[in-house]
């Protein structure tokens, strides 16, 4: 049996929306859908998040909940000498400080907040589109390849909430890469 590693993380945004908002040509512009940045969102097992444009989906069961982390764009900004992101153009459902995402492809997590716990399994990455280029600056489509999170499926029903959590995985997460040393401690749980 696996003894699970714990990370302090926060859940800085939670993204709802009812529809997309990027498709098409970038020039014609985005969508005006309306997205909540909700203070916490209901998840169903299979399905996603309640209320979100991916929920239920057959095309993505397995990929329905987009997580990123807010450090790859803290980097990506920095790298291409722009403004900091709003990190919700990214059009990413969960917004964590605090964790590098990508050693949890492939396998099972847990997010716990205000004493709720959601489990995941990390599908695959979740690639940058063109649009980013349009709606975060020029040549963010290219610098968020590897870094543009990872999509997932809900294991479980629960309610996720905004403001720090715990991040449960079984697999060691690289707090260099993370970029957030004073909020990523490790332990093994007894």
């Amino acid at each position: 049996m696996t003894v699970p590693y714990r990370y302090d993380v926060e859940v800085l945004h939670l993204l709802v929306s009812p529809a997309h908002a990027y498709f098409g040509r970038a020039r014609e512009g985005a969508a005006d859908v309306p997205t909540t940045d909700a203070e916490r969102v209901e998840l169903v097992a299979g399905k996603g998040i309640v209320g979100d444009r991916f929920f239920g989906k057959a095309a993505h069961m397995d990929a329905a909940v987009t997580l990123i982390a807010a450090e790859a764009l803290d980097a990506i900004a920095a790298e291409l000498g722009a403004a900091p992101f709003d990190p919700l153009l990214t059009r990413r459902n969960v917004v964590l400080r605090g964790a590098h995402l990508a050693p949890l492809l492939g396998g099972e997590f847990a997010l716990e907040s205000h004493g709720d716990l959601v489990r995941f399994r990390a599908g695959r990455p979740a690639h940058p589109c063109a649009w980013m280029d349009q709606m975060l600056a020029p040549g963010a489509h290219k610098a968020m390849r590897g870094r543009g999170g990872i999509r997932c499926q809900p294991l479980s029903d629960g309610i996720l909430h905004r403001g720090r959590a715990v991040l449960i995985s079984p697999v060691p997460l690289d707090p260099e890469r993370a970029g957030a040393p004073t909020l990523l401690r490790p332990t093994r749980l007894p």
